[in-house]
């Protein structure tokens, strides 16, 4: 009797779905935990990563530093393998913020961009023109800041020279169309604001001129951990206002002072943390082996049950339902004199969500467990019980 070939196909859905638990099982926070659009907490190899490093630094072993060098061009590599970018396009930052504000100080000409942006965005934009005096701000007019290629097309003029846009709005966790907005931009520099879907949404950003991203949201690698990658366009037309030490191809001590480097690295002030950078990378090479399609995949899966609870207990959701629009926020929006008793009642069942303008946010990440999802349905029983009365 012959034995069967294994269907390649079977092969390959089992050891994605054994990709996919790896990854799960690296969140180790307590069940309940649906606030990953305001911090993710730490995934245990991060935690892992942490110890050792900072063991090594603590005890400062001979030949130690030389691996504690490594860990930037490390971290490089793999925000490169993530995004698509050269790793001479991509610097580390502490933050988003900071990455966007070297951006907008650096530009030239008018930027197109939303004042519903978290404040990041419009922030940068309004200091860098106010300081700087070469940068216009135009607000985009949008629905609910929701924005669009159809809205951008209608408000540009030829005095726009770049246009900036949240990956995932971080209000609505409506998810952009990059590839819609590059095609209505033509050549104009486009900036994206990536943290609200970094790791989770497998966004074409080789459409982007610039991408900033930190790495203590859905990517659980705690504050300080961030990169800014960058065209060789916006290389050319990017100016390095604030450059330092490290922000040089010479070598130091220097004979005179420098000028700032051609690539990326000439947006760096000093030495990035090398700790932060290894905290970073580990959790991008755990993203790297799952593959964001399939984290995104896991995320959809879990928001659809999280809007199916919404409906179920009869509370309007105001975040998209559509798949394409959306990443791992559900936005919920009670009645006003409800949104008290919502949060209460979600707090009471332990479930960690943010409530803010009117509104509850909930954020699902692909590690979001059984537990917290019923949780998360003892929580809305009480709601509505609380309401009947």
């Amino acid at each position: 009797m012959s034995r069967r070939s294994p269907d390649p196909l079977h092969q390959e859905d089992t050891e994605a779905a054994a990709r996919l638990r790896a990854f799960q099982a690296g969140f180790g926070e307590e069940p309940g935990y649906l606030d990953y659009g305001r911090v993710g907490p730490l995934a245990t190899s991060v935690v892992a990563e942490a110890t050792l490093w900072n063991d090594a630094l603590a005890r400062s072993r001979f030949g130690a530093s030389g691996g504690i060098d490594e860990q930037d061009e490390r971290m490089r590599v793999a925000v490169g393998t993530l995004t698509g970018f050269r790793t001479d396009q991509v610097v580390a930052q502490p933050n988003t913020s900071q990455g966007l504000m070297h951006t907008m100080f650096g530009l030239t000409g008018g930027v197109l961009l939303s004042r519903a942006e978290f404040p990041s965005l419009p922030l940068a934009a309004q200091r860098a023109a106010e300081h700087m005096h070469v940068l216009t701000p135009s607000w985009l007019e949008t629905d609910h800041g929701r924005v669009t290629p159809g809205q951008i097309r209608a408000q540009l003029d030829d005095s726009v020279t770049a246009v900036a846009v949240s990956l995932v709005d971080y209000r609505t966790g409506f998810v952009s169309d990059l590839e819609g907005i590059r095609q209505v931009i033509g050549e104009r520099l486009l900036i994206v604001d990536a943290i609200q879907g970094f790791g989770v949404v497998d966004a074409p950003y080789e459409v982007a001129d610039v991408v900033a991203s930190g790495g203590q949201k859905w990517m659980r690698a705690g504050w300080g951990t961030g990169f800014l990658a960058l065209s060789d366009l916006a290389l050319e037309h990017l100016v390095p206002v604030f450059s330092g030490v490290t922000g040089t191809d010479e070598v130091w001590p220097f004979d005179a002072t420098p000028a700032p480097s051609r690539n990326a690295s000439a947006y760096s002030i000093t030495r990035a943390d090398p700790l932060a950078a290894a905290r970073f990378a580990a959790s991008l090479e755990d993203t790297i082996a799952v593959g964001v399609p399939a984290v995104q995949r896991a995320i959809a899966e879990l928001v659809t049950e999280v809007i199916d609870l919404a409906d179920e207990f009869g509370i309007p959701v105001s975040s998209s339902r559509d798949e394409s629009e959306r990443a791992g926020i559900v936005v919920l929006e009670p009645d006003g004199a409800l949104l008290n008793t919502l949060s209460a009642s979600l707090a009471n069942h332990g479930v960690t969500v943010t409530t803010r303008g009117g509104a509850v946010r909930l954020s699902v990440h692909a590690g979001t467990s059984r537990e917290t999802l019923d949780q998360l349905r003892g929580g809305l029983v009480s709601f509505a019980t609380a309401a009947s009365y």
